[in-house]
């Protein structure tokens, strides 16, 4: 047996590590009935390692190398030209050498090859690495494959490569490369195979695209190639195209771009040739499992396949019946599009009060299936209005789909996701009596109400443990929807929505005035999430006067030592005390909050650091007070405005008294909106710190590893394990191999159970020309320097900048009183960022699709948040 070469027949995908993923995958192509595969063989990557490995100029070039950022282009360019080199010049030790003769002489020496490029980190679900390293065509002769096999193994250390492996967080060291040595087929056609619609990622809709000669001219981009679209066994659409070039082998070796004269206008496959690949297509993707992305070409009238590897860019379907089903992303409403985990979901679930029971998984991800929702005229009408108030995008996708009548028809029907049942009715005679009465005392009475519930709460949970500790908190989730669900909690927030609908259009029917919310909810009383951005100031100002504080949160990243190292600096105390206390009151906040597994704030004090940092940059003394009262003054002012204007108009003096009582209503309940959640999040820390002391018992018991270990169990795992003391820890192991997948995957809003992905634009008719759409969720217009953050823990933000980011949810809400205006991917009128935005009056557009991507980092924009709109200045 070879010690440096496996055959295709020999290869099967646990040979990965040795032949990389394009050879692991031929192998395994062998094993898919009637699929014929060019014969060849792989260089494993043991040659590679014998080549590189105690090269001591490689491995000193290799040093360098990992100290590179992407952004060192020219280094990496310089340093990448030296290692190729390196490479070239080695000679392949004799014995290894002796091996590729010997079964280039078996496979045929007058043949000509494919020579390719097969990495370890190639062709996985994780990361497909397309196109990163060389592929050489039609290679004749002993000599110039052994050359080729050298550029090959050179290729790992292309620009593209180096920058690709930083990119996506693969060691330089630890990625090997194998060669992929196989026959050449001369095709008269050849082409590129999706087994799932690359543009809408239908699974259904099989994709095939075709070009005459190489698949090189396709790939490289030298012809437009045509399209044909097959579904359930059926040509569903065709697009051909006009080329006059194709790319051919040569005789004597090598490739050359030709013109082509006659075949131009001619449909590159026949009807029963599309077919006929087609349904190659589907036995492939039915022995991996999962969508391919196939290399195929036409020799002869037999279609053989020279690839076949994972579409990486796809996102998983719900474990689902069969039956068409539309998913909606509870991410997007919930401003969270991070992956969740198992502990995490089961929370979301438990305490998900309108969607728990039709919540499912996906990607690591939760959705709501809306199919019943959808199927009826009512549900769908209250199912799109209420994604609409969190993401607009989301509303206009739901939209557009009900526009498809057939498929809507096809939907089966059963209980939807949103029950407005008898729940609903028993809010309406509390709102009505909130409304009459106007008393700013009640919302406060509430508030401590609910406090000495979680009080007591946090007392008697301390006094459990084991199952019972299991029993406990599904009791008190129980307990803790039908308060936040209950008519004292929900009675404010309908009426909150009520008189804000009431006095924007309103005034904007007798004014022309829009949105004037905005300005008259400034500066409210109980709204526990703009304290918290305000609370923060106030810790700022006590760190401001001591410069050794200042310098030690320039470099402090332990948390485990923060307030002890504090204790030791001038004002180190004062300090800690006054972060403390603040912890006391928010600590359970963190981005991400409603996954249950995040680090919070008290867990991880140095996350509070970039915020008071830029507090103290962009903020004056006293700021909080200052703020909080300019804003009070201002929905003031504006109050007596729209008052004096009403009274000019026809029954104006009517009018005026009636809006004065909406205003005053307004002011007194709309700051309760941002309590419950705030009262659950407070929840959710005391469930955790129970569940990790369970945690630590586990770990002394050998049972897991890590207390983290408990992340990735459902509740119903984690209380099994505690349960019987025993676990197959493999379970674990997997599901961190999983979330490595889904923490690179971006969530759609809404899809089908076809894994179709269904899109809502927007139509923005006043838009300036280049300018990037979104929705106007805070008035006014300002332009700055855009800093674009995706992590909150890397937020440094100077005076004047605007605030771009994916999403915010109210951990965020600190870095408000800095920033000048707000851009966020996703959002509605009704989520944090809107409304906070309005709060502190600065202008805001949510829902900017891929803002963070084509919005650079200091570049200058305008943003327009009266007419939804950012433009690139």
């Amino acid at each position: 047996m070879s010690q440096y070469i496996l055959s295709f027949n020999e290869i099967g995908s646990h040979n990965l590590p040795e032949v990389g993923g394009k050879g692991a995958n031929l192998g395994e192509l062998l094993r898919v009935e009637a699929i014929p595969v060019p014969e060849g063989f792989c260089v494993m990557t043991k040659a590679y390692k014998k080549i590189v490995m105690h090269n001591g100029a490689f491995n000193e070039l290799l040093d360098q190398l990992s100290l590179l950022k992407v952004d060192d282009r020219e280094r990496i360019g310089e340093i990448g030209k030296k290692v190729r080199k390196l490479i070239e010049e080695t000679e392949i030790e004799k014995n290894i050498e002796k091996e590729i003769i010997r079964y280039i002489t078996k496979f045929g020496e007058q043949q000509a090859y494919a020579v390719r490029s097969s990495t370890t980190a190639e062709d996985l679900p994780l990361a497909s690495f397309a196109g990163q390293q060389d592929t050489y065509l039609n290679i004749m002769g002993i000599d110039s494959i052994l050359d080729h096999i050298k550029r090959c193994w050179a290729s790992l250390f292309t620009d593209r490569a180096v920058i690709y492996r930083i990119q996506n967080g693969f060691d330089h060291r630890k990625v090997y490369l194998s060669v992929v040595i196989q026959r050449m087929i001369f095709p008269q056609t050849s082409g590129i195979m999706f087994t799932a619609d690359p543009v809408t990622f239908n699974r259904k809709v099989l994709s095939i695209d075709a070009s005459f000669g190489l698949g090189e001219a396709l790939v490289s981009g030298l012809v437009n190639a045509d399209n044909y679209k097959v579904q359930e066994g059926k040509s569903v659409d065709k697009k051909i195209s006009t080329n006059k070039r194709a790319i051919y082998a040569l005789k004597k070796g090598g490739t050359e771009e030709r013109e082509i004269e006659q075949q131009q206008q001619i449909q590159t496959l026949t009807d029963e040739q599309i077919l006929q690949l087609g349904e190659m297509g589907r036995r492939i993707e039915t022995y991996f499992n999962r969508p391919q992305d196939i290399e195929w070409c036409l020799f002869e009238d037999t279609f053989y396949i020279l690839q076949s590897r994972p579409i990486t860019t796809i996102y998983p379907i719900p474990e689902n019946d069969g039956n068409n089903r539309v998913y909606a992303s509870l991410g997007h409403l919930q401003m969270m599009t991070e992956e969740i985990k198992p502990l995490g979901m089961s929370f979301c679930q438990l305490l998900s009060f309108w969607f728990g029971q039709n919540l499912v998984a996906a990607g690591g991800r939760l959705f709501i299936d809306g199919t019943y929702d959808l199927r009826s005229p009512i549900g769908r009408k209250i199912l799109i209005s209420s994604t609409g108030e969190a993401d607009i995008l989301m509303e206009n996708a739901l939209s557009n789909l009900v526009e498809r009548k057939g498929f809507i028809k096809t939907l089966p029907k059963g209980k939807g996701s949103i029950s407005m049942s008898s729940g609903a009715l028993s809010w309406i005679s509390p709102a009505i009596k909130v409304y009459r009465k106007n008393n700013l005392s009640t919302i406060q009475d509430i508030i401590n109400h609910n406090e000495v519930l979680i009080s007591e709460m946090e007392q008697e949970i301390e006094k459990v443990s084991g199952d019972e500790l299991f029993e406990f908190i599904l009791r008190d989730t129980k307990e803790l929807k039908a308060v936040l669900t209950g008519p004292e909690n929900m009675s404010m927030m309908v009426v909150g929505g009520f008189v804000s609908s009431w006095i924007n259009k309103k005034m904007e029917k007798w004014l022309g005035e829009k949105s004037a919310v905005h300005i008259l909810s400034k500066s409210v009383e109980n709204n526990v999430t703009t304290e918290m951005g305000l609370a923060l100031l106030d810790v700022s100002d006590a760190v401001r006067k001591y410069p050794e504080v200042i310098e030690y949160f320039n470099h402090a990243s332990d948390d485990e030592t923060f307030f002890e190292d504090l204790m030791g600096l001038e004002g180190g105390d004062e300090v800690s005390k006054e972060v403390q206390a603040y912890l006391q009151k928010y600590g359970m906040r963190c981005p991400g909050e409603i996954d249950i597994t995040k680090p919070r704030w008290s867990e991880k004090p140095t996350a509070l650091i970039p915020m008071i940092l830029s507090n103290i940059k962009s903020a004056e003394l006293n700021s909080s007070t200052v703020k909080f009262e300019e804003g009070r003054l201002e929905a003031k002012e504006k109050e007596r405005v729209l008052l004096s204007r009403l009274e000019q108009l026809p029954g104006g003096k009517r009018k005026a008294k009636k809006a004065k009582k909406m205003i005053s209503v307004l002011r007194n309940v709309i700051g309760f909106r941002e309590y419950p959640k705030y009262s659950f999040i407070k929840r959710f820390q005391i469930y955790k710190n129970a569940l990790i002391k369970e945690a630590d018992v586990l770990v002394k018991k050998g049972i897991i590893l890590n207390k983290e270990d408990i992340y990735y169990l459902s509740f119903e795992e984690l209380r099994k394990v505690v349960q019987t003391n025993s676990l197959d820890y493999s379970i674990i192991r997997k599901r961190k191999e999983d979330y490595e997948v889904y923490e690179k995957l971006t969530p759609p809003r809404v899809m089908t159970s076809d894994g179709e992905v269904i899109s809502g634009a927007y139509n923005n008719g006043n838009m300036p020309q280049g300018a990037l759409a979104g929705v106007a969720v805070s008035s006014g217009v300002i332009e700055g320097r855009a800093k674009v953050v995706l992590k909150l823990e890397n937020a440094n933000i100077e005076e004047g900048d605007i605030l771009v980011t994916v999403f915010t949810d109210p951990s965020w809400t600190p870095l408000f009183v800095s920033v000048k205006g707000l851009v966020t991917e996703v959002g509605g009128l009704m989520t944090h960022g809107a409304v906070i935005t309005r709060e502190y009056g600065i202008p805001g557009v949510v829902g900017v699709e891929n803002a963070t991507k084509l919005i650079k980092d200091g570049q200058r924009i305008r943003i327009n948040g009266t007419e939804g709109y950012v433009e690139l200045l």
